[in-house]
C-alpha cells in the first residue's frame, strides 16, 4: 500500500512540474546581451554630455541653462553644510559660485527603470587664483528622472574627498 501512495505521489508531482529546465543564473565573469551594453552605453554618454552641460552653466554662470536641467522638485545637498537646496535655492545661488575650471571623470550609470537613473561620478573642481582654497575635490551622486520625454536632475548630492 506504501509503495502505490508512493508511486502517485511521485506521478502527481512529475505531472504538474514545469515543462520548462528552471532558468540558470548567469555566470559571475558573463556579460548581459550586447544590446543592452550599447543602450547603457549611449545612455551614459548622453548623462555624461548632460553633466558637462550643467558645469558649464555653473562655471559660467548660466541660470537659464542651469534651470532647464533640474526637475521642478529638485533637490540638491552640497558640501557647504547649508543643508538642502530646491530649485530656485540652487539657481539663485549661482551669483556666488567660484567656479573656475573643472575635470569630471569616474563616470558610473546605475539605471533605475526606463525613467529613472543614479549617475556617480568625482569632480575636481578649481577656484579662481585669489581664493583662499584653490581645489576641491568631490564625489556627486545624481538622480535623474525622464519627465515629458526630457531628462531632468532631481537629486544631487556631493561629498567632500580627501
Amino acid at each position: 500500500m506504501r509503495f502505490c501512495f508512493t508511486l502517485v505521489c511521485i506521478v502527481a508531482l512529475i505531472s504538474v512540474a514545469p515543462t520548462q529546465p528552471p532558468a540558470t543564473p548567469p555566470n559571475p565573469g558573463e556579460k548581459p546581451p550586447s544590446s543592452s551594453i550599447s543602450a547603457d552605453s549611449a545612455l551614459q554618454a548622453m548623462f555624461e554630455s548632460k553633466i558637462k552641460v550643467e558645469w558649464e552653466a555653473l562655471k559660467n554662470k548660466d541660470k537659464k541653462g542651469y534651470a532647464e536641467l533640474l526637475a521642478e522638485d529638485y533637490q540638491g545637498v552640497e558640501v557647504d553644510g547649508r543643508g538642502e537646496q530646491n530649485k530656485i535655492q540652487a539657481v539663485n545661488e549661482l551669483v556666488t559660485e567660484n567656479v573656475f575650471n573643472y575635470t569630471l571623470w569616474g563616470f558610473k550609470l546605475i539605471p533605475l527603470g526606463p525613467d529613472a537613473a543614479l549617475v556617480i561620478y568625482e569632480s575636481t573642481i578649481q577656484f579662481p587664483p585669489t581664493a583662499q582654497v584653490r581645489y576641491s575635490r568631490v564625489y556627486i551622486s545624481e538622480i535623474w528622472v525622464k519627465r515629458a520625454g526630457q531628462w531632468k536632475e532631481l537629486h544631487y548630492q556631493e561629498t567632500r574627498v580627501k
